[in-house]
């Protein structure tokens, strides 16, 4: 039937696998066990003998002795079981209350993973990961509530707007396409914004690393070029591109974002018939491993000291004539991408001369190829 769910069944824990308890871990509680009941043992014969000796007991009288000694064996057992255990039961109750503030909604909580044994240890840094990426669920829900409604008044207005035009019979068809073409542009906005919001909060919150490979970047860069070519053209830009050719190990996705949203910036705001300047250079010294410089200088409006202060910053717009070209959030993703990488992004400008977004990445993880 097709409302019959495909998804596989829940794997529930533990598993036959899982039941098997690791070696290292069966030994020791063996070990536990086994000097426990020894410790025991002796400290009754011990203390069972010394009465002997005082003449508080009769050795002739076995069943006084045994009764002794049975009587003995139970707190001395306890004391010794309840020293030997402490530390384990310790991180075992810790894990209990952590998972129960958890389940309460608080994600706030981490475990001391300074624990001997190795298994709880790993059991410590595992909670500790999930109530991390579990935070950042959680944060990237609140984000998208608040940044959504804030973004979306604007767009959503724009199209119930043009679609009550829309229903008015007596407009014509070249009104009506174009407010067709502007319905569709602010859903092309809206669909922008969320896909923006959703990575962007996924990457402030991330714990674990991104996933890499290695690429070219310098035929990275040429392919963005290429992508936003009808921008380009259309303004009569002269591009001046100089781009070393350059292996890089990092996510090929990810950097291809910083890459398109500064190139749209600067031919945005270049003016027609101007000039974007494209570097890619590699820049060594002795006492580091050096860097992987990536410039990108339009000779446009500029920025003022106070928008380049900010300019990084979520749905920060320095531009308010063109703030329904972007949505305040391409930098602000650009940084956090670079930021992963552990590199870093830097701009420069002068009101009415151009700007010149430079980017650094660790030249550790690269290497140059032969053309």
């Amino acid at each position: 039937m097709d409302n019959q769910k495909s998804s596989e069944p829940k794997q529930r824990y533990p598993t036959k696998k899982s039941r098997k308890c690791p070696k290292r871990l069966s030994v020791m509680f063996s070990l536990l066990t086994f000097l426990t009941l020894t410790l025991t043992i002796l400290f009754s014969a011990l203390l069972t003998l010394l009465l002997i000796r005082t003449g508080i007991l009769v050795r002739q009288n076995r069943g006084i002795v045994f009764f002794v000694i049975a009587l003995v064996s139970v707190p001395v057992g306890t004391i010794i079981s309840n020293y030997a255990g402490r530390h384990p039961l310790t991180a075992i109750i810790a894990m209990s209350n952590a998972t129960q503030e958890v389940a309460r909604g608080n994600f706030d909580v981490s475990l001391d993973e300074n624990i001997r044994i190795k298994e709880l240890r790993e059991m410590a840094h595992s909670f500790n990961l999930m109530a991390k990426e579990l935070a950042g669920t959680e944060i990237l829900r609140t984000d998208f509530v608040e940044n959504v409604s804030h973004e979306f008044k604007t767009p959503l207005s724009a199209i119930e707007g043009y679609a009550t035009l829309l229903q008015k019979k007596e407009i014509s068809a070249e009104k009506r396409q174009d407010y067709t073409k502007k319905i569709l542009y602010n859903t092309r906005r809206l669909s922008t914004l969320i896909s923006n919001i959703l990575l962007l909060s996924r990457l402030e919150n991330q714990e674990i690393g991104i996933k890499k490979e290695s690429f070219c970047l310098d035929e990275q860069l040429r392919e963005i070029l290429l992508l936003l070519e009808d921008g380009w053209t259309e303004k009569q830009l002269e591009l001046e591109i100089d781009l070393d050719a350059v292996d890089y190990y990092g996510n090929k996705d990810l950097l291809a974002h910083v890459w398109q949203n500064i190139l749209s910036n600067a031919i945005k705001f270049a003016p027609e018939n101007g000039i974007i300047h494209i570097l890619l250079r590699k820049e060594t010294s002795f006492l580091e491993n050096g860097s992987l410089i990536t410039s990108i200088t339009d000779n446009g409006i500029g920025m003022s000291e106070d928008v380049m202060r900010r300019v990084f910053e979520k749905f920060y717009q320095g531009d308010f004539s063109r703030s329904s070209q972007g949505n305040g959030l391409g930098l602000a993703l650009a940084k956090r991408i670079v930021d992963l990488h552990g590199g870093n992004i830097s701009v420069s400008s002068k009101e009415g001369k151009g700007t010149t977004f430079t980017v650094s990445l660790p030249l550790s993880l690269t290497r140059e190829y032969d053309t």
